[in-house]
């Protein structure tokens, strides 16, 4: 009698594939990330308005979000497609020099994103009173 291992879902394939798709933007949006944070530090430097450093620091946010999803989509085809179905085999990958470098990597864009969450000027509500 022969024991044969079960093949990955369909699933898990499509949505390797599409990971590795979306992956290989991951320089270009990081540079894009880059480049907002630059901009926020030139218009803190410059002494700009709240809502300048609001529109700027939105832009980080929305640029550091898309450089996120890069890089989750990165660490998880990194992992391999028996990663998608078996938490063993996702953990396993994750000790190995490639997934561990992928894992800080998203760790990293984590933080810098809730740091600039947390520092985001807020625009001051005014608020009518009814009588």
């Amino acid at each position: 009698m022969a024991f044969f291992r079960p093949r990955v879902s369909r699933e898990a394939e499509v949505r390797y594939h599409a990971d590795q798709e979306i992956g290989k933007g991951f320089t270009a949006l990081l540079e894009k990330a880059r480049e907002a944070q630059r901009h926020l530090r030139a218009v803190e430097a410059a002494g700009g308005s709240v809502a300048e450093r609001r529109a700027a620091g939105l832009a980080l946010d929305h640029a550091l979000t898309a450089a996120l999803r890069a890089a989750e989509a990165g660490q998880r085809a990194t992992l391999g497609i028996r990663g998608y179905d078996n938490r063993i085999a996702r953990r396993k990958a994750r000790a190995t020099p490639d997934g561990a470098l992928w894992t800080t990597e998203v760790s990293r864009l984590r933080t810098l994103r809730e740091e600039n969450k947390l520092n985001l000027p807020r625009i001051p509500q005014v608020y009518a009173v009814a009588r």
